[in-house]
């Protein structure tokens, strides 16, 4: 009698893996990092190097989020629908996605100085990005709800105003 005991799911066996690394370097939790930064897809990528692989994901939701508020800040060659965005930021609310341009840039060298393996260093950027997104998502979303306030209201004005 032969029994096949069930395959340890991947995205399990990731969580495991990882209570070690959060208990090694002191990291967020896995479903906290899992929510900012979807390090689950890393399940599916065999590697040695865990902290690697999650600092790549972390850093890539970083870096695409840069792009996204430098298009804001200097919209050249932009998708249309960010012009309205553009054009309805307040002089506050620029200089406050300018602050967090800023931090985000440095997060981006930062990344870009741990070109040589180290473990260690790769985990102090993801508690370090960690840290940093939770004050950056929270301003962001003040901004892009103020923004969309002002947005609505003048779709309501614009068809108020006709009467075709």
């Amino acid at each position: 009698n032969f029994i096949m005991q069930p395959e340890k799911s991947k995205l399990k066996e990731l969580k495991e893996n990882y209570s070690k690394i959060q208990k090694k370097y002191n990291l967020p939790s896995f479903d906290k990092l899992n929510e900012d930064f979807k390090i689950e897809k890393i399940a599916e990528t065999e590697t040695d190097f865990l902290v690697r692989e999650i600092r790549g994901a972390t850093g890539e939701t970083l870096e695409n989020f840069l792009r996204f508020v430098e298009a804001i800040l200097n919209p050249v060659n932009v998708p249309m629908f960010l012009f309205p965005i553009i054009k309805s930021l307040s002089v506050e609310e620029k200089k406050k996605l300018s602050e967090i341009y800023k931090k985000l840039s440095k997060l981006e060298i930062d990344a870009m100085k741990l070109i040589d393996y180290s473990e260690e260093k790769e985990a102090e950027f993801i508690k370090n990005s960690y840290n940093i997104w939770q004050e950056i998502k929270k301003d962001f979303v003040k901004i892009i709800e103020a923004v969309e306030k002002k947005l609505d209201i003048k779709i309501e004005k614009t068809e108020k105003g006709y009467f075709g």
